[in-house]
């Protein structure tokens, strides 16, 4: 297998859904050209996550279903690049709206719907409707097969996300993301990489986007190699601040021969000795009035 090319759009909105589809059209050509084998969108690309300058009321009328022409189109310059793509959207969702991300393969097929879990509650997207689980599916590229999962945004920040897409077999996660990438949010992105032996892939929006600072990485999660002393950087891409497409070349032979050697993982997890963690009920310092369920 050749190394898996993914194609971070680190690009900003051009403040209306048709001017965003054509822009996103020609990133994902210059993609191709680029010989991306995946090409991803920062969070919520239909609308440029332009929730916080307008009232929700204004916000959820830019919502449009999964199977919209804006849509549609990238399902169609999926199949027509040989690339797969995902994009992301304000989604129209029975009586609300999502988060959401759709993976469609080289073939346009659609691989994936995730809508963000952990939607940020304690702001604006209170007004969102949270997704139900998450997801991993086989994504077949030109360099073969590999299966693929999703995180948006916030879901970085909570471990157990990273950690049930690892559990479902997941060897690559992709994340939208809107907001500013610092060193702390940077290292949770490399600790989900490095304790599940999986690659993480984010893509935001740059420094021109108000409360975006670009910072696009590509974590592979192969901390350790055999013929090094150290530890390595797991990082292979840091795409700076700046406007652009940045390409990251994932080594999946070197990290599926990582993950049947190293001691992360599932190997020596203790699940029966977990069972707080499935327990619903929160107490203080955590309560919080305006959490959901």
């Amino acid at each position: 297998m050749e190394r898996l090319k993914i194609a971070l759009l680190q690009i900003s909105p051009c403040g209306s859904l048709d001017n965003n589809l054509e822009k996103g059209i020609q990133s994902c050509r210059q993609a191709k050209k680029m010989e991306a084998d995946i090409a991803l969108f920062p969070e919520m690309w239909s609308c440029g996550y332009d929730i916080y300058s307008r009232t929700a009321y204004e916000w959820m009328k830019d919502a449009i279903p999964a199977d919209s022409a804006f849509v549609e189109s990238f399902r169609h310059l999926a199949r027509e690049l040989n690339m797969a793509i995902g994009i992301t959207l304000l989604e129209k969702y029975k009586d609300g709206v999502r988060n959401t991300l759709l993976l469609f393969d080289r073939h346009g097929e659609k691989k994936l719907t995730y809508a963000k879990v952990h939607t940020c509650d304690f702001s604006v997207e209170r007004n969102l409707t949270p997704g139900e689980a998450f997801y991993v599916t086989d994504l077949d590229t030109a360099q073969g097969n590999v299966k693929v999962g999703a995180m948006i945004c916030y879901d970085r920040e909570f471990p157990e996300s990273a950690r049930i897409l690892m559990l479902k077999g997941a060897e690559l996660i992709l994340v939208p993301n809107a907001c500013p990438m610092e060193i702390n949010r940077l290292c949770q992105l490399r600790a989900r990489a490095y304790e599940n032996m999986l690659a993480v892939a984010t893509c935001n929006y740059p420094e021109s986007v108000p409360d975006c600072n670009g910072r696009s990485t590509v974590f592979d999660g192969v901390a350790y190699l055999s013929d090094e002393e150290d530890s390595r950087d797991m990082c292979i891409l840091d795409a700076g601040v700046e406007e652009g497409i940045y390409i990251a070349e994932l080594d999946l032979e070197q990290l599926r021969e990582y993950r049947k050697n190293e001691v992360h993982g599932n190997t020596y997890r203790h699940p029966l000795k977990y069972g707080v963690l499935t327990k619903t009920g929160v107490e203080e310092p955590f309560i919080r009035e305006d959490c959901r369920r």
